[in-house]
């Protein structure tokens, strides 16, 4: 039986909102962005790019915790950038799959470029990013390489999802 609690991580522009978004419509799942999640505190410091600390990250890791727990059947994307965020995503709850979103910051910055209008400010903003970011082992997450096209990655993440 398919984990119906589903995480899609990833530094900011590897595109989890897309693919979380997608996963979730494809198995009829309701879907939560992390990003709308954060205190205003949070998007006002990101929006002057200044980068969010564990203890601003905590209370945000704490909702979307308890999102997963009030919802059987759901999918959140969260940055996740490190273990211990991940951990507390999941818990309380031991049917939690995670996708690992994995790209280089070249990639990701190029998307970047593309957005209009998000909050989150530059490209220190995006190293500082990677320079938190512990990688999820494989036995934590489903590892995607992201330089394919969306709908590749999309049918990997429901492709890995089928077998867990």
């Amino acid at each position: 039986m398919m984990t119906k609690r589903i995480v899609v991580l990833g530094v900011s522009g590897s595109g989890k909102s897309l693919i979380g978004k997608n996963i979730a419509d494809q198995l009829g799942y309701p879907f939560f962005d992390g990003d709308d999640f954060h205190s205003q505190a949070n998007v006002d410091k990101m929006r002057q790019g200044t980068p969010l600390n564990d203890d601003d990250r905590k209370d945000w890791l704490a909702t979307l915790n308890a999102l997963l727990i009030n919802n059987p059947a759901a999918v959140i994307a969260c940055s996740g950038l490190k273990p211990e965020y991940r951990s507390m995503l999941r818990n309380g709850l031991d049917d939690v799959t995670m996708i690992y979103l994995k790209g280089d910051i070249d990639t990701i910055w190029q998307r970047h470029q593309k957005r209009d209008g998000h909050y989150f400010n530059g490209r220190n903003m995006l190293e500082s990013q990677f320079a938190t970011l512990i990688e999820p082992t494989e036995d934590e997450a489903f590892v995607i390489d992201i330089s394919q096209e969306a709908d590749v990655v999309l049918n990997e993440a429901l492709t890995l999802l089928a077998k867990k």
